[in-house]
């Protein structure tokens, strides 16, 4: 029995040990292959560890972002493993190269069926190096939205909006269109589609839409909303309100809110809105690049929205009692309207204090706020909704001379001077008026005049005694007229 069992041992022996196959003058048996196969997999391991231990300790503690750190890593750890199987065949006695002669016979077998595999691993070096997708980007995909997660050396893993996992082959992000909605920042744009009936007032619409946005804490006032008139469509007006925001990411959230102040703004104002369908785009600045995420909403105009109790001002109407606007189009008041932007203040908020720069005009459109004199402590005036202040300093480019705070929650409707100067270059005849209104009080103009010398804000070349010719000129120096 004992000699049974030493003549397997002996015969096992010789199996592991015995040549299976000749690489130039060394041969290589199944025990070789086992060592081999250990080596290899510990050195694997080892890149592996590293890998990580670059990643998570030592670059994160040099400060370097999430991307870098992955591209680095996996870069080193690429590396390291290619060294260490070159240094274990060196050791085990392999003649690299007779492997590479080797590897160049067999690559004419064998080249077809790893062809995609070579490929997808080159495409990683490509992604990794290049980095036109780095780990952490938010990317569309076809009709998939999500992050990217990990970038392997076969595929790239992406985190959908949906918490579930897309497993894309490498190949696919260097070869296809992929939409990198933040390739440089986070900040999109979203697109929202609107239907309204022929029989509504496309300012008022227009209105409504914009307080939509700027209600929207989310929403970036630099680049400001906009509300695009489109053309018509099955008796319909179409129009178009985009808004940019800074975490693109979050847009299904945003885009609930929309849908509610769109719905709140305008049935106040007598827009009737039975929610069927809606539009949404969202974009990017670099790429214009559109995906639908739902449908259209219709959004019919009731003919007697007057009839509404607790209607909000119309900022148009309001426009209309500015002197300077009184004659203004329905398409000129809406361009004013667009220009604009709201604010919105909590009680006790200043505006602004005295001696600011007067360089926007408003209108309070709901709330209230109080006029004082800071150094002084003393009460001027209390302003309601449908008043207006701020246009003098403005069109005249002088400091404030008083300081303005929220008595309560207050929403008002700015106009700053980039917006004002547009109008201005748009409609020259509309600075003649604002001359010959301004004309009509010379006192105040004086005395601002005055105030302006006194501070050296005035120009010899515009110091003219003819208080109209003084305001036509400031108008044409502050506005590049």
């Amino acid at each position: 029995m004992l000699e049974a069992i030493q003549k397997l041992l002996v015969n096992l022996v010789k199996i592991f040990t015995a040549p299976l196959i000749f690489i130039g003058d060394i041969y290589i048996s199944l025990s070789g292959l086992f060592q081999l196969g250990i080596y290899l997999i510990i050195v694997l391991l080892l890149g592996k560890l590293l890998k990580n231990l670059l990643k998570k300790v030592i670059l994160l503690k040099l400060g370097i972002d999430k991307a870098n750190r992955e591209a680095i890593s996996t870069i080193f750890s690429y590396g390291l493993s290619t060294l260490g199987v070159i240094v274990i065949l060196q050791t085990q006695g392999f003649n690299v190269s007779s492997l590479a002669v080797l590897a160049g016979g067999l690559g004419v077998g064998i080249g077809l069926g790893f062809q995609d595999i070579t490929k997808n691993f080159i495409s990683s070096l490509n992604l990794l190096i290049e980095r036109p997708i780095k780990i952490g980007d938010f990317i569309e995909l076809e009709n998939d939205l999500g992050f990217v997660e990990e970038i392997g050396l076969r595929s790239t893993r992406i985190r959908t909006l949906k918490d579930s996992h897309i497993i894309i082959p490498n190949s696919m992000l260097i070869e296809g269109k992929i939409h990198n909605l933040s390739y440089d920042n986070f900040q999109g744009r979203i697109e929202v589609d609107i239907f309204v009936s022929d029989d509504s007032d496309p300012v008022l619409v227009t209105e409504a839409v914009l307080m939509s946005a700027y209600m929207e804490p989310s929403v970036l006032q630099e680049p400001p909303p906009k509300v695009l008139f489109l053309g018509f469509q099955d008796n319909a007006f179409k129009f178009q309100l985009w808004i940019w925001v800074n975490e693109i990411y979050n847009q299904p959230i945003y885009i609930s809110s929309l849908q509610f102040l769109i719905q709140h703004n305008l049935h106040k104002q007598g827009i009737l809105v039975p929610w069927d369908n809606f539009n949404i785009y969202i974009h990017h600045p670099q790429n214009s690049t559109n995906l639908e995420l739902s449908q259209n909403i219709i959004l019919h105009g009731l003919k007697n929205y007057q009839s509404i109790p607790n209607k909000p001002l119309s900022v148009r109407d309001l426009l209309m009692q500015v002197t300077y606007f009184e004659n203004f189009t329905d398409v000129e008041l809406r361009k004013l309207i667009e220009v604009g932007y709201r604010k919105r203040l909590k009680p006790l908020d200043f505006l602004f204090h005295e001696g600011e720069p007067g360089d926007t005009f408003y209108i309070i459109l709901s709330g209230s706020v109080e006029v004082f004199v800071e150094k002084i402590n003393k009460y001027l005036t209390t302003l309601k909704a449908g008043n207006f202040f701020g246009e003098l300093a403005l069109m005249l480019g002088i400091p404030r001379t008083a300081s303005v705070r929220a008595i309560e929650d207050t929403i008002l409707f700015a106009i700053h001077a980039k917006g004002f100067e547009k109008i201005l270059h748009e409609n020259p005849e509309l600075a003649e008026v604002i001359v010959q209104e301004l004309g009509k009080h010379k006192e105040e103009l004086s005395e601002r005049q005055n105030q302006l010398r006194k501070l050296g804000l005035v120009n010899i070349e515009e110091d003219d005694k003819n208080l109209i010719f003084w305001v036509r000129n400031r108008l044409k120096i502050l506005f590049n007229l």
